[in-house]
Parts: C-alpha cells; sequence; structure tokens
C-alpha cells in the first residue's frame, strides 16, 4: 500500500522590494550612487549658468553651486561613510530599508527644490534632510555607549547650524552673505577629515604595506586638531590679516608634520593609498593659501577650491571606490579605472586652482578643463561602482 505524501505548498518567491534591496542595504550604497550622480551633472550645469547658456535657470548662481556641493554632494557621502563606519563601529544596525530609502528619497527632494523652486520654498526642504539623516547617527552612538565617536554628531550639528544661516541669509531673512555659512561649513568638513584620515590612513598603510609603520602621536594630532579648529574659527569670524596669517601658516605647518610622519612617499606603488595621502596634503596646501588670502595675495576662491576639490573630493572618491569595494565584497586594488579617476581629480584641482589665480589669462579655460576632469572622473566611478553598488555581496555576507 502506497503512502499518502503531502507536498509543501510552493511559496512563490518574495518579489524585490525597498526593503530586500542590495541598495538599500547599507548606507553607502544609495549615497555613494547619488552623490557621484550629482556631481557629475551638477558642476558643468554651473559652467553652463556662468557662461550664459541656460539664462532662464535664475537659481543657479555662486551661493548654489557652493551650497550644493557642500550640502548636497559633499553631505550626500559623509553620511553614507558613517551610516556603514557607525554599524562598524557599534554592531548595531544603522538606516537600511524603507527607512534608508525614505532618506535618500529626502536628499534627492532638497536638490530639486534647490534647483526649481523659489529660496523660501527650497529652504525647508532641504534643511530637513541633515537632521533627519543625522539623528539615527546619535541613537546609535548613544545606544552602543560609543562616546569617542559622539563628537561626529556635534559637527554634524555644527553643520546643520551652518546650512540654517545659509538659508536664512538666502531667503533675505537677516542682511548678511550668504556664501560665509557656506566657508564655515566647509571648514567644519575639513575637521571631520583631520579626525577621520587621522585614523584610517596611518592603518590603511600599514595594513597593505607591512614594511611601513606609520608614525603616529596622539598628542600631536590634538594640537593639529586644536590649532586647524582655532584657524577655522579665525576665518570665520574675520581675524585681523596678520592674526589670521599666522595661525593660517601654523595650521599647515602642523598638519604637514602629521603627514609627513605617515611616510606617504612609500605608497607611490599603491593607488587606493597615495590617494589618501595626496587629497589629505591638500589640506595644508589650502591653509597655507587661507593666510594669503588674508593677507590679499590670493583670492579666498583659490583656497577654498584647494580645500574643496584637492582635499575633500580627493578624500570623497578614495574613501568611495576603497569602500565600496570592501563591502561589496571585491579585493582592495585599484585597477586602470581608479588610477583614472584619482588622476582627474588631482587634474581637477590644479586647473581649478590655475583658474582662480588666472595664470596666463587662462581663467575660462581652466574652469573649463577643471569640470571636464571633475565630471569625467564621478561618471567613471557611476559607470564602475553602479553594478557594484545595486548588486549584493559577491562573498553573500550581509551589507
Amino acid at each position: 500500500m502506497a503512502l499518502l505524501t503531502i507536498d509543501e505548498p510552493l511559496v512563490p518567491p518574495a518579489k524585490p522590494s525597498l526593503a530586500n534591496h542590495p541598495l538599500f542595504r547599507l548606507g553607502f550604497r544609495p549615497f555613494y550612487l547619488l552623490a557621484a550622480a550629482f556631481a557629475a551633472v551638477a558642476v558643468p550645469l554651473w559652467l553652463l549658468r556662468l557662461f550664459g547658456f541656460v539664462p532662464s535657470l535664475s537659481h543657479i548662481n555662486l551661493a548654489w553651486h557652493v551650497h550644493e556641493m557642500v550640502f548636497g554632494f559633499a553631505i550626500a557621502v559623509i553620511i553614507g561613510f558613517l551610516y556603514t563606519a557607525v554599524r562598524n563601529w557599534t554592531g548595531l544596525q544603522t538606516p537600511h530599508g524603507k527607512h534608508l530609502a525614505a532618506l535618500a528619497g529626502l536628499w534627492l527632494a532638497g536638490r530639486f527644490a534647490m534647483l526649481v523652486l523659489p529660496a523660501a520654498w527650497a529652504a525647508p526642504i532641504d534643511l530637513a534632510f541633515l537632521p533627519a539623516a543625522a539623528w539615527p547617527i546619535y541613537r546609535v552612538l548613544k545606544k552602543s555607549g560609543n562616546r569617542r565617536n559622539m563628537f561626529l554628531v556635534v559637527l554634524l550639528g555644527l553643520l546643520i547650524f551652518a546650512n540654517a544661516v545659509f538659508h536664512a541669509a538666502n531667503t533675505g531673512l537677516f542682511t548678511a552673505s550668504s556664501l560665509a555659512p557656506l566657508q564655515a561649513a566647509i571648514l567644519i568638513i575639513v575637521m571631520i577629515e583631520t579626525v577621520i584620515a587621522g585614523r584610517v590612513i596611518p592603518g590603511f598603510t600599514a595594513n597593505a604595506v607591512p614594511s611601513i609603520k606609520p608614525l603616529t602621536d596622539k598628542r600631536r594630532d590634538q594640537i593639529t586638531f586644536v590649532v586647524t579648529a582655532v584657524t577655522a574659527l579665525a576665518w570665520i569670524a574675520g581675524a585681523p590679516p596678520i592674526l589670521m596669517a599666522s595661525l593660517a601658516l601654523a595650521a599647515a605647518v602642523s598638519q604637514v608634520l602629521r603627514l609627513a610622519g605617515w611616510k606617504s612617499y612609500r605608497t607611490l606603488a599603491q593607488p587606493l593609498l597615495w590617494i589618501l595621502h595626496v587629497s589629505y596634503g591638500w589640506i595644508p596646501m589650502g591653509f597655507a593659501m587661507l593666510g594669503l588670502a588674508a593677507l590679499g595675495i590670493v583670492s579666498s576662491s583659490a583656497a577654498f577650491h584647494v580645500l574643496t576639490i584637492g582635499s575633500m573630493a580627493g578624500l570623497i572618491i578614495g574613501m568611495i571606490t576603497r569602500t565600496a569595494l570592501g563591502h561589496t565584497g571585491r579585493r582592495l586594488t585599484a585597477g586602470r579605472c581608479e588610477l583614472l579617476m584619482y588622476l582627474l581629480v588631482q587634474v581637477g584641482v590644479l586647473a581649478r586652482l590655475l583658474a582662480a589665480l588666472n595664470v596666463a589669462s587662462l581663467q575660462q579655460a581652466g574652469l573649463i578643463v577643471a569640470a571636464a576632469a571633475w565630471s569625467s572622473a564621478f561618471l567613471l566611478y557611476l559607470i564602475v561602482y553602479a553594478p557594484y553598488l545595486m548588486a549584493a555581496r559577491v562573498d553573500g555576507r550581509q551589507g
């Protein structure tokens, strides 16, 4: 007599959704993708408006350009990096799934609002993102008792305040330059770079090249941070030229001495390493130029473009390639595409510096070369890394 068998009913596979799509499993995925796409189009759009090719887009002005590079592009990368890093530091889950998708949507809404809406309408939409994105970081750090990294929440709070001041000035709530809070925000980001780079660059260097023993010193790091912070405050406060120049020189020297201990010259065979070292090296260069700007020798635009393209974008392209490779389960090896991205960013900062200094009256040519190099670097990132970011890890692990 045959035994009666009952088969389990077939369960149809779950339909793809925001809750399980690989793009929203960890913060670096959507925000690196969005930041790169935005970077690739925003700078050419600004140049087209600057040269008068799209006069109808009246919202695209200098304030828009600086704001969107800081609170659009850079903030997206910072949040994506911190969501990923904080999960590693604490072992607790940072926004993912629908929560992460909603935050990415809010960031997109801010970019759309800043592009097409009147300033008063765009302000609340743009202002909503950073507090909403920073709050989960605070909650996870507090829940885990990770006080060591709580300073990052403080710096994010300062960025929120700087953005609020920008919008207040931009909407005419009070009479002030809308560029001043944006410069303050750039300097706050430099402080974040100073701390994070000091933690990761020596470690990455020692791990990749065991024969290298980077020299780190806690006291020197603290002095560098304090001198750099005081210099930033002096610039924001409008310190007298001689005082500002002296502080900027001190900050530049302290940053150079710190970098010298990391033995950057030993990393030339490792593009994933040298891009971080070279990009960090633009920080002391930027502060030296801030000192010259205070004395009226160069423009402040030259100094801030060194800090934003050289250090900020350089460190960003270095980290969004490195962390994307590592957190998608791939080898930490830079190929030809990564090398080209890194070189393009360096071409961009040099061309933009020459344009700011108007060397040989080639300002317009310098702007075009800088924009082309910048956009090409991030477009190449999109072509290579979008498939990585939108697919599950190749090693089958979460993240």
